[in-house]
């Protein structure tokens, strides 16, 4: 049955365009972006150190280790080098109806790369049905002949290195993410995620094809282990290495072969420094939320304890150089760690060691568990527990109802005897810690939020954030859209039309919308979809769903007179 235009629109909507949203929602958040201008520089070079899900809690455990186990008084980040807290707060986002007052990495880290807010999923564009791109600190010194580079134990195309040299709307376009790694003059990247590198097509899907011997064909020298790390030379002007197919192994289950933060971290300065220019490296160690994602206090530990090594390493270069700024945050906290529980007022810091490998190492195993004693080995084996009682032996068994199954279960009976608790599997929105050294830390001290991190990092070296922006914004926009059945690829009318500035107008006596752009006029009757293009018919078609209005690219072409393309793995318009 033939839909009528109320049906099609919803009630109460065919009064107006914007009433209407037949050609989309008018934009969530501002997309100019929010910079300071460029200048005089007071720093060479600029590192930044996050550690993904670090909140105050998982400090304060590895503090606790470090006195009990490791004969320090304190942390290498507790030497004078602590200046105030950020908040980490996101934006209501186009795909879910949460909040943004708990973030995810990819919403946070652009905040602190480019210094704007953004929707949960964003890797460095803006909120809004059509979302333009934000330049970030490290493509902004690129402009100024730095060298840069991103390092993590994470996959290197997870959210937070990825903010820093690439664009997509929902971080888990990764394999776009590497192909614009390749294009985007980075010099260095370290870390896991070898399976984005290896599997992409022109449409996204996974396939066979290696996109490794671009890179290498680009001039990166390339290294797949530690050894592999050792053997590239200091002179190297480009790097890729590539150490897990996924994220690197916790601390806990790593063997020789594979490289440490702070190892991969001083491979990346010994390159970046040779650059007359400077540089910017992004470190992240990055398996502190996983840890913390999985309730695993002891495997969290002992990634927090790697970030400390690794700022050390950091603060050492900075101090030998003289003309380093280190600043050192979290994107957000993970888990909602408390150190005591139910009313008892202790801690069993005794047991944070006794962990041989993380819950990771330990799912396969605990998954071909068949009985309770196979449970209690398996437990006794890896932790030294030799008195599981049968409630704990069940819930291991059972799992704890998460996605972490008997692993999970394995890790709530840990925590228990550890004395720590956990609110749940996720992100929480406590504020995050900040460090620094060097000029920075001036510029980032007492109550800040995420995005000053940005625009300090940007004034410290003097890089111009605003210009990045514009460049990218003259020649990509990240729009909204639909795939047909035909596999035709359709926009939303209405907010392509206001991001390109073309007008648009409701016609309720004819029911249908017009878009005019200089002396071109194309008229679409929401109906049927007809669209005639300066009074005449034309063999372009619109269609309504979800009472918003999509058109063809071509007919944003016919308005404009540009010839925008459609790229479909990167899921971008290019402009020009």
């Amino acid at each position: 049955m033939k839909k009528s235009l109320k049906q099609i629109m919803g009630s109460g909507l065919a009064i107006s365009l914007l009433a209407l949203n037949v050609a989309g929602v008018a934009s969530a958040a501002e997309t100019t972006p929010t910079t300071v201008p460029a200048e005089q520089p007071q720093s060479k070079n600029l590192i930044v150190l996050i550690g993904d899900g670090m909140g105050p809690a998982e400090v304060t455990a590895a503090r606790y280790y470090s006195k009990k186990f490791l004969n320090k008084d304190r942390l290498e980040l507790d030497g004078g080098y602590y200046v105030g807290k950020a908040t980490t707060y996101s934006q209501a986002g186009p795909y879910t109806s949460e909040s943004g007052a708990v973030t995810d990495s990819a919403a946070a880290a652009t905040a602190f790369s480019t210094g704007n807010k953004t929707y949960n999923n964003a890797i460095s564009v803006s909120n809004g049905d059509v979302a333009k791109p934000y330049g970030s600190i490290i493509e902004a010194a690129m402009k100024q002949g730095k060298a840069t580079g991103l390092v993590s134990t994470d996959n290197i195309t997870g959210a937070t290195p990825a903010v820093w040299a690439s664009h997509v709307r929902q971080r888990g376009n990764q394999n776009a993410i590497a192909s614009q790694y390749l294009a985007s003059g980075v010099n260095v990247i370290f870390g896991g995620g070898k399976t984005n590198f290896v599997t992409k097509d022109d449409k996204g899907k996974r396939t066979d094809k290696n996109i490794i011997p671009d890179y290498e064909a680009k001039g990166f020298k390339t290294a797949f282990d530690k050894a592999g790390l050792d053997a590239i030379p200091a002179t190297a002007d480009h790097a890729l290495g590539l150490f897990a197919m996924n994220e690197i192994p916790y601390v806990l289950d790593r063997d020789a072969s594979t490289p440490s933060l702070p190892q991969m971290t001083q491979k990346a300065l010994d390159i970046l420094s040779q650059n007359k220019d400077g540089f910017v490296l992004l470190v992240e160690q990055g398996r502190i939320d996983h840890a913390g994602h999985a309730n695993d206090l002891p495997a969290n530990v002992q990634e927090m304890l790697e970030l400390d090594a690794t700022f050390k390493t950091l603060v050492d270069f900075a101090k030998k150089d003289g003309n380093t700024s280190v600043v050192v945050s979290a994107d957000h906290e993970t888990g909602g760690l408390s150190l005591g529980i139910n009313n008892v007022y202790e801690l069993n810091v005794d047991l944070f060691n006794k962990e041989k490998h993380s819950y990771e190492y330990l799912d396969a195993i605990l998954k071909a568990a068949q009985t309770a004693d196979d449970v209690r080995k398996i437990v006794a084996d890896n932790i030294g527990f030799t008195d599981l009682s049968d409630e704990e032996v069940a819930l291991i068994l059972k799992g704890d109802g998460s996605s972490y199954g008997r692993a999970g279960g394995y890790n709530a009976v840990v925590s228990k005897r550890l004395a720590v608790g956990w609110t749940g599997h996720g992100h929480t929105a406590v504020d995050v810690g900040v460090w620094a050294y060097g000029p920075i830390a001036s510029l980032v001290k007492g109550d800040i939020d995420n995005t000053d991190i940005a625009k300090s990092g940007a004034k410290v070296i003097g890089a111009d954030l605003a210009a990045a922006t514009k460049e990218l914004q003259d020649k990509y926009l990240y729009p909204l859209f639909k795939v047909t059945r035909d596999n035709k690829t359709l926009f939303t009318a209405k907010s392509l039309a206001e991001a390109l500035d073309i007008q648009v107008v409701w016609d309720e006596a004819t029911k249908s919308v017009t878009l005019s752009k200089d002396n071109q006029k194309l008229s679409v009757l929401v109906e049927t979809g007809a669209i005639t293009e300066n009074g005449s018919e034309s063999t372009l078609v619109g269609n309504v769903d979800n009472g918003k209005l999509y058109l063809p690219l071509e007919a944003f072409n016919k308005l404009t007179g540009k010839t925008m393309t459609w790229d479909s793995f990167n899921e971008r318009i290019v402009k020009n």
